[in-house]
């Protein structure tokens, strides 16, 4: 316990980090996500392709090259200094939101097509159907398959450790600069990841529970 005891502060700012690019991330890849996903079912041509272009682009591309993009490259572009968490939380959020994306696609399509057509002959606009019908369908069947985006989301907030932001994924080699058994630190952060997976997990259950499907 010495390990943790010895630098409480520092593993409190770890967990911080931590928690920011999740919540942070998480939040950009929810809202960013829902408006690519309804892009990528929307009647207009146009609307498709851009959706399609964004989900295979970013997609396709590692997610430390997209951190290196926000990193180092957007501060050159705006010329100005922003502080270093907030632009590997935003990669996180724009990476994750293709996956987002195509999993609310996923559970839109299990929506009988019957209903939209049904709510747009009765005048509903695209984004009334999504909002009113179709999204709220979908979301029960996309309960488990989003909670391991999200669980992949926390995972990946480790990445954020090669680009000067200290999280959990950094805590090891800022403690080895002290004399720490990096083994020892090691264990202690696959530790806390398991107890924040299985929170994830839980929380997975109480909304499935929630919005449990009456058979």
């Amino acid at each position: 316990m010495g390990v943790i005891t010895d630098h409480l502060d520092l593993w409190g700012q770890a967990l911080k980090g931590t928690l920011i690019l999740f919540f942070g991330g998480g939040l950009i890849a929810l809202v960013l996500g829902l408006i690519v996903g309804a892009m990528r079912v929307s009647p207009v041509p146009v609307a498709r392709a851009v959706g399609t272009v964004y989900v295979n682009w970013i997609r396709n591309t590692p997610l430390t090259l997209v951190m290196f993009f926000f990193a180092f490259c957007v501060p050159i572009l705006l010329r100005e200094r922003i502080d270093p968490i907030v632009l590997p939380t935003i990669a996180l959020g724009v990476y994750t939101a293709t996956y987002v994306a195509e999993t609310l696609r996923s559970g839109i399509n299990t929506v009988p097509v019957g209903q939209a057509e049904a709510a747009r002959a009765l005048g509903l606009t695209f984004t009334q159907v999504m909002t009113l019908v179709v999204l709220p369908q979908a979301t029960r069947s996309v309960i488990p398959p989003m909670m391991s985006v999200f669980i992949a989301l926390l995972k990946n907030t480790t990445v954020a450790a090669g680009f000067s932001v200290l999280n959990l994924g950094s805590i090891r080699s800022w403690l080895s600069e002290q004399g720490e058994n990096q083994l020892v630190v090691l264990l202690w952060v696959m530790l806390i990841f398991i107890v924040l997976v299985l929170l994830l997990a839980w929380l997975q259950r109480v909304f499935e529970n929630k919005w449990r499907v009456a058979r």
